[in-house]
């Protein structure tokens, strides 16, 4: 059986994994944390960058930085991992789901106004499988309505709009470095962007479980304290080494999915007249290759689908059911508008395994399973 997935391995982990076991600090903050943090910085141009134990953290970390307090509103698509809603509804936020844009899956920009309220606080896009939402507009509207925006780009390292990093846009940014992602850190694993320099400070206690401990250590008090809320959001040093030794090879790993993406694009795209979709990278998109998607006819078709290319030995899988469908949703949001297309799309959508180190003889079985499954459909 062909996996849906493999984590990322470029060879040179152990050796920095050990290399972090052996340096007598495995708590977090160490020296891989530093090696990691200043890559980030100077690869995205982002003035400070902190390492968190899972994207979903990093979330939470910017609802504590942006003071979300009970009754607030924060608007982004349904169609995301629960995390996105979860880490603001931890703070007492409403969360107001728009509909989507069936071309990239997502938020889509001209419905964000109409959800706008006097007790709306953010906006929080979510970059799917990679490609950039169309942040001129939801910056501008941010900008109008005075209001915070956060990017969930947990798919979206390496991937660009209009020449930015995904996650340099907003307020904030957010990344994943989950084991289904392009990079990880081993497992689970995230990162902060923080692109506003007033929350600099602030980002560092609330970090440091609400104290002042990061200046300590700078030397800037004799002593640290509780100063803040917080909580622990320190990921330890055998994830940061893990994940240095991915970054050492980030472009090599770029350059590999993407030319498995373009390999299934050139083999699929011409099955539309069977009514299959490819994914769509709008003009101005620079995408990172983070999932080749295939949209069918309907649920039924797509059932069908995963269950023949199992028996074709291949391994393929639907994602998220929308978040407002869900029994928790319905009662910690609302959608504004109508549903035309997230419970659609999302009920059509099945992803192909793809991942870094595949080979050409894994690859060109899947797109022959894939073939043959259709055309017996």
């Amino acid at each position: 059986m062909i996996p849906f997935n493999k984590p990322p391995y470029t060879g040179d982990e152990d050796r920095h994994v050990l290399s972090a076991m052996r340096a007598g600090k495995m708590s977090g903050d160490g020296d891989y944390t530093r090696r990691c943090s200043e890559w980030f910085e100077q690869k995205l141009n982002c003035p400070k960058v902190l390492l968190t134990p899972s994207c979903t953290q990093a979330l939470e970390m910017a609802a504590l930085l942006i003071d979300i307090q009970p009754g607030d509103e924060v608007i982004m698509p349904s169609y995301t991992f629960v995390s996105t809603a979860n880490a603001f509804v931890l703070r007492g936020a409403k969360i107001v789901f728009v509909d989507i844009r069936p071309d990239t899956m997502n938020i889509d920009e001209r419905l964000i106004e109409a959800a706008i309220t006097a007790r709306t606080k953010a906006v929080v896009p979510v970059h799917y499988a990679g490609v950039a939402c169309e942040m001129d507009v939801i910056m501008a509207l941010a900008s109008k309505y005075n209001l915070y925006v956060i990017e969930d780009a947990a798919q979206g390292m390496m991937s660009s709009y209009k020449g930015r990093p995904l996650g340099t846009i907003g307020h904030f940014g957010a990344y994943s470095f989950h084991d289904t992602k392009n990079y990880t850190s081993g497992g689970e694993g995230g990162l902060l962007l923080i692109n506003d320099d007033a929350f600099v400070v602030r980002a560092e206690i609330v970090r440091e479980k609400g104290t002042n401990r990061s200046q300590f250590w700078r030397g800037m008090v004799d002593k640290y304290t509780w100063v803040d809320v917080g909580s622990s959001y320190l990921p330890s040093e055998l994830q940061a080494a893990y994940l240095f030794s991915q970054l050492e090879n980030a472009d090599k790993i770029n350059a590999d999915r993407l030319r498995r993406w373009g390999l299934y694009y050139d083999a699929l795209a011409g099955l539309s007249d069977q009514g299959v979709v490819c994914p769509v990278v709008p003009e101005g998109c620079a995408h990172n290759a983070h999932m080749f998607y295939l949209k069918l006819a309907d649920l039924n078709v797509r059932s069908a689908f995963i269950e023949s290319m199992k028996a074709e030995g291949v391994w393929t899988v639907f994602h998220y059911v929308p978040l407002h469908t869900s029994s928790f949703g319905k009662s910690a949001s609302r959608f504004q508008g109508e549903d035309l297309y997230t419970t659609r799309e999302s009920e059509r959508l099945v992803r192909l395994p793809i991942w870094y180190g595949m080979t050409d003889d894994e690859q060109a079985k899947i797109i022959s399973a894939v073939k043959k499954t259709l055309a017996a459909m």
